[in-house]
């Protein structure tokens, strides 16, 4: 059995592996993770504000309507930027970043450029987007301008090069800012934000470190950081009030914003600048640079927790423990949901102590090998039955052996226990002589057909069929299953037995089968027993030993020229509550291994004595 054992718990354990494999492989298990992280990401970010010194300066669809007559239909005539960068400078803002390229010049509105180029170098605190392409032609990184920031690491190949857009509408000293490409994981979400791009050994900047850098922040040594959400958007100021504004003789709006870090960037459907996050599902780019740069500033981004292996090898060994032991299925699926939900919180709670902690693919693999193991539970526990069924119906009524294991009542695993039992032997008189007058053969079939009856009646009184012991059985009843009027069961058992027997002479007499001398003496006696399965590894039998055992065999031994049937004074007073049972006293006899006589009594029925 215990070899049985091992094979249940390792071929799920492999069906899981193969599982976890194949999940892994296919990138589900990182779905996993970043569904259940976004939606303890939106949570958590319900409770953090942003900080009240970046403020976003909205091209929003109500600044494209409004700004029409000023400057015409998108895109805008850079002398406009130029216009509210001027305006702002007097207000002292620490500093000023565009999320809108400026890579081509406006062949129409050459004066509108030159006049935002001139505008731009006269300030050292605007930052200026470039961008990396997938395809196009190279530009020496080399080349690039002290002002953009590249940064040529050791062993940097200096023929290195990339696709890039940068602001070439300004002078190279006013490309300062980095790069505001998208950083998307496999699955088209952003949660992380680049500091830089490694290309041939040198680190092109992004714009979020750089702004944040220039307000005196300590950037991390790496190369990306997950992003630690806000639950509202930034301060927001429509660019065409702001605009307005400024050209008013007394501003109202500009001077709020000495001091602060301005993002200049489109937030209107139309210029789809949208992006899919953990928060909304469309979130203005400009959102998410405002976030990278509030986390830069005060180290607050999300630190990785290596968790998902390490927690799906708890819950596997957990739920491995508990198949070992044969939990309740519902127990333990109760359980794995309180374990989830602890995993939920205590992940919750470390985001607010920045660090992340993937859950989602532990969750998943865990209950996936809940799964496994139930249906392995089921099957295993199908397997038992039937093989306890079939162990059962040798000792006990097979058609009500299969209602007594699937109820629990039968166990193949329980161990020998003591309890009280009534045992009943049966012996054939004048078997000798029988088979003196027959063929083997003959007597085989005989002894089939008889013993076939004789285990009827056992089985039709509850009783359990222990052994054949050549031409004696051996029964006892209250085990497995108990019946707290055994003695009574066993008593009117044995009696029957003697009408199955005297019904069999009969038929046989009647085709001339005569059996002669053939009779039965039964002896019962009630007592203390110790019942279960017995024997060795190869070979198990469901029995009962002990002195009860012994007592009621040499009981039947004293039947001869007595009575067809005895029972012990045990017996008789464990019927004394059955009326319809009398018992005639046939004396005290010595038996073997009793220094006392035994009193042994006859018994019958009530109405067959009357």
């Amino acid at each position: 059995m215990a070899g049985n054992k091992r094979v249940s718990v390792r071929l799920p354990l492999l069906a899981l592996a193969a599982i976890a494999l194949a999940l892994q492989l296919s990138g589900l298990l990182e779905r996993a993770d970043h569904r259940v992280g976004d939606w303890l990401l939106a949570r958590h970010a319900a409770s953090r504000l942003p900080p009240e010194d970046i403020v976003v300066i909205a091209i929003d669809q109500r600044s494209l309507e409004q700004m029409i007559d000023v400057a015409g239909s998108w895109p805008w005539p850079r002398a406009i930027h130029g216009e509210l960068l001027e305006g702002l400078a007097r207000f002292e803002p620490k500093a000023i970043a565009f999320d809108l390229m400026f890579n081509e010049a406006d062949r129409f509105r050459e004066e509108s450029d030159l006049y935002f180029k001139d505008v731009v170098a006269a300030q050292e605190n605007l930052f200026m987007p470039s961008a990396l392409m997938d395809s196009g032609n190279l530009a020496p990184l080399s080349r690039l301008p002290p002002s953009f920031g590249a940064v040529a690491g050791p062993g940097a190949d200096p023929e290195a090069g990339a696709t890039l857009l940068v602001p070439g509408v300004l002078d190279p000293a006013s490309w300062r800012g980095g790069l505001i490409n998208f950083e998307a994981d496999d699955d088209g979400s952003g949660r992380h934000y680049r500091l830089w791009k490694d290309i041939g050994g040198w680190r092109l900047p992004s714009m979020a470190p750089t702004v944040a850098a220039f307000t005196g922040a300590t950037l991390p040594d790496r190369e990306r950081v997950r992003l630690n959400w806000f639950g509202q958007a930034p301060a927001t100021i429509a660019y065409a009030d702001l605009f307005n504004d400024l050209g008013q003789a007394e501003p109202r709006l500009a001077p709020t914003l000495r001091g602060k870090i301005l993002l200049v960037a489109p937030t209107a459907p139309s210029l789809f600048d949208l992006r899919p996050t953990p928060g909304p599902p469309a979130t203005p780019g400009v959102h998410i640079l405002t976030t990278a740069i509030a986390n830069l500033r005060t180290g607050d981004w999300l630190r990785d927790v290596p968790s998902r292996w390490p927690l799906a090898l708890l819950l596997s060994a957990a739920l491995t423990v508990g198949f070992k032991r044969r939990a309740s299925p519902v127990r333990t699926g109760v359980a794995l949901a309180l374990a989830s939900a602890g995993l939920g919180l205590a992940a919750w709670g470390l985001l607010r102590v920045e660090l992340y902690a993937p859950v989602g693919g532990a969750l998943l693999l865990g209950w996936l090998a809940f799964a496994v193991f139930t249906v392995e539970g089921q099957r295993r526990e199908r397997r038992e039955r039937e093989a306890t069924v079939g162990l059962f119906g040798r000792f006990l009524d097979p058609r009500v052996v299969q209602g007594l294991v699937e109820s629990g009542e039968l166990d193949r695993e329980r161990r020998p226990e003591a309890r009280e039992i009534t045992i009943l032997f049966s012996d054939i008189r004048g078997f000798t002589t029988l088979s003196e007058t027959r063929s083997p053969e003959q007597v085989v079939d005989l002894l089939n057909r008889y013993f076939t009856r004789q285990v009827e009646v056992i089985y039709r009184h509850g009783g359990t069929l222990d052994k054949f012991i050549g031409d004696a059985v051996m029964a006892f009843w209250n085990a497995p299953t108990e019946s707290p009027d055994h003695a009574r069961r066993a008593v009117h058992a044995a009696l029957d037995m003697l009408v199955a027997l005297d019904e069999f002479k009969r038929e046989l007499a009647e085709r001339g089968e005569g059996l002669g001398e053939f009779d039965i003496g039964i002896g019962l006696h009630t007592g203390p027993a110790v019942v279960g399965f017995l024997g060795s590894d190869s070979r198990m039998e469901y029995t009962a030993i002990g002195d009860t055992v012994n007592l009621g065999s040499r009981i039947e031994g004293t039947t001869k020229g007595v009575a067809r049937v005895l029972v012990s004074n045990s017996t008789r007073d464990a019927c004394a509550g059955s009326p319809e049972l009398r018992f005639t006293h046939r004396g005290q006899f010595k038996v073997k291994g009793r220094e006392q006589p035994v009193d042994l009594y006859e018994p019958e029925r009530a109405d067959e004595a009357s």
